[in-house]
Formats: C-alpha cells, sequence, structure tokens
C-alpha cells in the first residue's frame, strides 16, 4: 500500500472515531446539565443552548488560524494538537459540576475543533486534483459514518454507565484516533508547501479569495447548507411527534434522523466522482436543487415512513456537498495557503450551524414547524440562483491555473 493510500484510510477511520465521539455527548448536554442542580425547565433550555452553540461561536473565529498554521509547519501536528485538546476537554466534562464550567470546557473544544478539517487539507494536499472530488468523498464517509452512529452510541453508554464515564469513555476513543495519526500518519509535503518564500500573509490570502467571486460565493454557500440543514434538526423529535402516536419517540425520532445520514452516506463519493468528471460548480448546482425538491415533501408528510423516505431522499442530495466544495478550494487555491482557506470555509460553516436552530426555532415559533421545510427549501434554491449568478459574472474560469 502507498503512503498516500494509508495515510486516507487511517485519516477515514481517525475521522470516523473523531466525528462518533464528537457527536455522542450531544443527545444528553440538556440532561446533564440537569445533573448539576435544581433548574427550571426553561433555564435548562436556555443553557443546553448555549453549551451546545458556544463550541461552534469559538471554533468560527479559530479556524482560519488553525489552516494557517497548519500551511505553515504542516497538519499532522495541528492533527495531533486538535485530538488531543478535544480529548483532555471531553475528559474534563465528565468531572464537572457547574453550568460554567461545561460551557467554558465546550468554548475551549471549540478553540481546538479543527481535527477533520484538517484532515481534509491533508489529504486534498497529496491528492491530484483531477481526483479530489472521489478521494475527498471517500474521506467524507468517515466523518458520516462517525455522526451517523456517534448519537446512537452516546445514548446507550449514558443508559448504561452514566453520563460522566461515556465522557471519559469518549475522550479515550479521541485520544486513540489521534495516537493513531500520531505513529501511523507520514505527511509527504510538497516543494511549494516546503519553500517558506511561497508563504503568503492573512491579508493575500483574503484577497486572493475575495478576488475570486465564484471562490467567495461557494464560503457563503457553506454557511447556508448549514444553515439549511440545521435549522430543522432541533425540531426533528417535535415532528416526528406530530405525526405518530407511538411511545418510543425517540427511537423513531432517532431513525428520522439518521435516514439523512445513510443517504449521505450512500452518495457522498459518488457525488465526488462525478464532480471529477464534469465539475464541482455543476454538481453543486444539481445538488442545490435536489436538496429543495426533496426537503419540501417532508412538510407534507402524513406518516412517519414518508417523512424517513424524503429525508433518505434529502441525505443522498446533501451528501456530495462538502466533497464538492472542499475540491473546488482544492482547485482555486494554491497548496500554500490552502489549510487557510479551508479554515475559512470551516469557519462559514461552523457560522451556519449557531444560525441554523436559532432560524429553525424562530420561523417555527411563529408559522409552524411544517413551514421551515419550505422555508429552508427556498433557501436552497436561493443558493443555487447565487451560485449560477457567480458561474456567469465569475471573471476567472471554472478551472483555474496550476500552481
Amino acid at each position: 500500500m502507498s503512503q498516500k493510500r494509508k495515510n486516507l484510510t487511517i485519516m477515514l477511520m481517525a475521522n470516523f472515531l473523531v466525528a462518533a465521539s464528537a457527536t455522542m455527548v450531544l443527545p444528553f448536554l440538556s440532561l446533564y446539565i440537569e445533573t448539576f442542580g435544581t433548574y427550571s425547565h426553561e433555564y435548562v433550555q436556555r443553557w443546553s443552548g448555549f453549551v451546545f452553540g458556544v463550541t461552534f461561536l469559538t471554533a468560527f473565529f479559530i479556524s482560519p488560524l488553525w489552516g494557517r498554521i497548519g500551511d505553515r509547519f504542516g497538519y499532522k501536528p495541528i492533527l495531533l494538537i486538535t485530538g488531543y485538546g478535544i480529548a483532555t476537554s471531553i475528559f474534563l466534562m465528565g468531572f464537572m459540576h457547574s453550568v460554567g464550567g461545561l460551557f467554558i470546557l465546550r468554548g475551549i473544544m471549540g478553540a481546538v475543533t479543527g481535527f477533520i478539517p484538517t484532515s481534509m487539507a491533508l489529504i486534498s494536499s497529496q491528492t491530484p486534483k483531477e481526483e479530489a472530488g472521489r478521494t475527498l468523498g471517500t474521506l467524507q464517509m468517515g466523518t458520516v459514518s462517525g455522526g451517523l452512529f456517534g448519537p446512537v452510541i452516546g445514548g446507550l453508554l449514558a443508559d448504561n454507565v452514566g453520563f460522566s464515564y461515556t465522557f471519559i469513555f469518549t475522550s479515550i476513543a479521541i485520544a486513540t484516533a489521534a495516537t493513531v495519526v500520531l505513529f501511523g500518519i507520514d505527511e509527504q509535503r510538497s516543494r511549494e508547501q516546503r519553500d517558506q518564500r511561497n508563504k503568503y500573509s492573512s491579508k493575500e490570502v483574503l484577497q486572493h479569495i475575495f478576488s475570486h467571486k465564484l471562490l467567495v460565493t461557494v464560503l457563503i454557500l457553506s454557511c447556508l447548507i448549514q444553515v439549511a440543514n440545521f435549522s430543522i434538526q432541533p425540531l426533528l423529535a417535535l415532528y416526528v411527534d406530530e405525526l405518530t402516536s407511538s411511545s418510543n419517540l425517540a427511537f423513531l425520532a432517532g431513525i428520522a434522523f439518521s435516514a439523512t445520514g445513510f443517504g449521505n452516506l450512500i452518495a457522498t463519493r459518488r457525488w465526488g466522482k462525478l464532480g471529477d468528471d464534469i465539475g464541482y460548480e455543476k454538481v453543486l448546482s444539481i445538488l442545490l436543487v435536489l436538496a429543495s425538491i426533496f426537503i419540501v415533501p417532508q412538510a407534507l408528510a402524513v406518516e412517519l415512513w414518508q417523512l424517513v423516505l424524503f429525508r433518505f431522499l434529502f441525505g443522498i442530495a446533501i451528501g456530495g456537498m462538502i466533497p464538492c466544495v472542499t475540491a473546488y478550494i482544492r482547485q482555486e487555491a494554491p497548496l500554500s495557503m490552502q489549510g487557510e482557506v479551508l479554515g475559512y470555509n470551516q469557519s462559514f460553516r461552523f457560522l451556519g450551524n449557531v444560525i441554523g436552530p436559532a432560524f429553525g426555532g424562530v420561523v417555527s415559533g411563529y408559522i409552524g414547524i411544517s413551514s421551515v421545510f419550505y422555508v429552508t427549501g427556498a433557501l436552497f434554491l436561493g443558493a443555487f440562483g447565487l451560485l449560477w449568478w457567480s458561474i456567469h459574472h465569475s471573471e476567472t474560469p471554472s478551472h483555474v491555473k496550476d500552481y
């Protein structure tokens, strides 16, 4: 096995562990806060939102910094810092007895949340441009499958061993992933990456981004995709409750949630390969239209199976968006600034993670849960319109010169 293939296999496994572990604790954060004291329902809800969101908010500001450091000194050191950093912060969460302490640790976790985007930058840097979509789609399968099984594993652990031990087991899993990277990854940096004369200042990186209209659009799309995707997720259990009278509400909501992940897992590599063949901008355009088509019928579902079916089809549509966006950045950004540009892309994704739940909550509060699907469909169509306009008004060709 070649070293590049070995690196991809190791990062695929490591991303599965990190994604699964990072999502293990999400289902019971509010329940964990309730163990700290006797609080009102409103207090727990409010602080659950704060504790959940602060991680993404902190990561929004820090991600470009990790990308920049990775560009200059290599991506493997950043993988180790962020991997062991996430493991340490989650480990300490298991010993918290106050909401404030948990909030601070979640903020620290956000500051070191750069493992998965850095892994994308590492694999992207050693992948030929014409194969970027397929390779990054393969890597994305690890992240998607981890995020799919993580909440289920976390819920089972919490029920059987308690919250504190779940945090401890989660941290051990992430530390294991970082250790595998430590001994298994051999980062192969190109001459351009090693040549200090080709290093760019942060100002030059931003100038490069803003001089490419289509690249700016792709970053904005990353935010809009997350807003649209996260706007319904916190409300899904309530929507499932409207469609069924079953007492197994949490389990059924988990099925509806996981249906999207299964669709994502099946399609992500195929969409990336199609992007290699016909262009990532074209595939993104197709996916945005398909996402808008498959999300609207979810509002019209009268049976749970109908919701699950369209959640699955919706997952197929959004499965190729991340690898296509990352592969496009691989084409547009010189290797010497690629990590930092991917860091900005990740920041926009984190921003969407923060805006999405609040946006969905406001919309559902005024005009009902089902209306969130219609508004989200309109967001996807708006994103398609923005991409179409940028493609036809961009001053640079879709596939820019080699650097």
